[in-house]
């Protein structure tokens, strides 16, 4: 975790478009044209998420992602250690051993224990996977829904059904 890059972002805001759509899959083109974003780039994304069974993909002219567990049980640490890895937020060096005065020997101290920096950081690691597992798609979707006005979900639903009626607006997008 050591950087939360922008495909966490658009990982994300695809399953809040696959919440409450358990019997309608999205495409993969579809979720990235709403977005404005690349299909490839996408779908690099949510094969990642398909990997560690945050979204189902189905083949075929109706194929398409859904969501691989009720929204409730997905939360926002299992999104980002899908597409990230579970990585580090701070990657130590040992940079105390290396210091001047301790050449050409380390007195005992200087190794004893984890670096007061890499403590620092390990908890504040901790925190924010924390944070992360406490907060869930549903708890995102449902934020999303308080603030939107109570058409939006239906235009959004209207638009990716007017992508499916019109297969050759989607010609032209690539892979």
């Amino acid at each position: 975790m050591a950087h939360i890059t922008v495909s966490v972002e658009y990982g994300m805001h695809s399953l809040l478009w696959l919440v409450g759509e358990s019997d309608r899959p999205r495409s993969g083109r579809d979720l990235a044209a709403f977005q404005g974003i690349p299909p490839s780039y996408l779908l690099k994304v949510l094969a990642k998420l398909e990997k560690a069974g945050i979204v189902r993909a189905f083949e075929g002219a109706r194929g398409g992602f859904r969501l691989g567990r009720p929204p409730e049980e997905i939360t926002l640490l299992d999104v980002v250690d899908a597409i990230e890895g579970r990585k580090p937020l701070f990657d130590c060096q040992e940079v105390r051993g290396r210091c001047a005065l301790f050449q050409p020997e380390r007195p005992a101290w200087a190794d004893h224990g984890v670096c007061s920096i890499h403590a620092a950081m390990l908890q504040a690691e901790k925190a924010m996977r924390s944070s992360l597992a406490a907060q869930t798609l549903a708890q995102i979707s449902a934020s999303v829904a308080t603030k939107a006005p109570d058409t939006f979900s239906a235009s959004v639903s209207d638009w990716f059904e007017n992508r499916k009626a019109q297969p050759a607006q989607r010609a032209g997008e690539g892979t």
